[in-house]
């Protein structure tokens, strides 16, 4: 099958227009109960995460990645728990965001990106502090519904239990 404009690539093959961002939050708790976030520069509070790489990467994979990347916290594949995937829009783009679980018995979260987070807390998830990323505010208020986190509306589908 052929296009108009004599390319050769099938509705299969050609890709899609991009209209969406797609993104993981990992929730990480430690043997206490506590949860790890980063002060963001910008003064939010934010779950260690980031962008699905478009390399055949899985969620788990990039999950991983990124609290490797983030904090200096090494954890393998096989760790991380994938429990909801979440969907808003911001600004006409679509925004996808999977949520992650990840249990460690401790570990100290280094700053490894400064330009972007001033520092790691451990948290008691009862008493978070100020301001939180939205989408991170979305994945903890789907991961403990019981906390009341305020945060914007999106949709949510439970993929495992946390």
């Amino acid at each position: 099958m052929t296009t108009g404009t004599g390319d050769s690539l099938t509705r299969n093959t050609r890709p899609p227009l991009a209209q969406a961002a797609f993104g993981v939050g990992v929730v990480v708790q430690d043997g206490q109960g506590r949860i790890l976030l980063g002060r963001h520069r910008d003064g939010t509070w934010e779950l260690p995460g980031g962008k699905v790489d478009p390399t055949h990467e899985s969620v788990a994979a990039a999950a991983a990645r990124e609290l490797r990347e983030e904090t200096g916290l090494d954890v393998p594949e096989s760790a991380v728990t994938v429990f909801a995937m979440l969907h808003d829009v911001v600004g006409g783009i679509n925004r996808i965001s999977m949520g992650a679980l990840v249990r460690v018995e401790s570990g100290d979260a280094e700053v490894t990106e400064p330009h972007l987070v001033s520092t790691w807390r451990w948290c008691e998830a009862g008493s978070l502090p100020g301001a939180l990323f939205d989408p991170s505010a979305q994945i903890l208020a789907v991961w403990r519904p019981d906390l009341g986190i305020t945060h914007p509306p999106a949709h949510h589908l439970s993929i495992a239990a946390p």
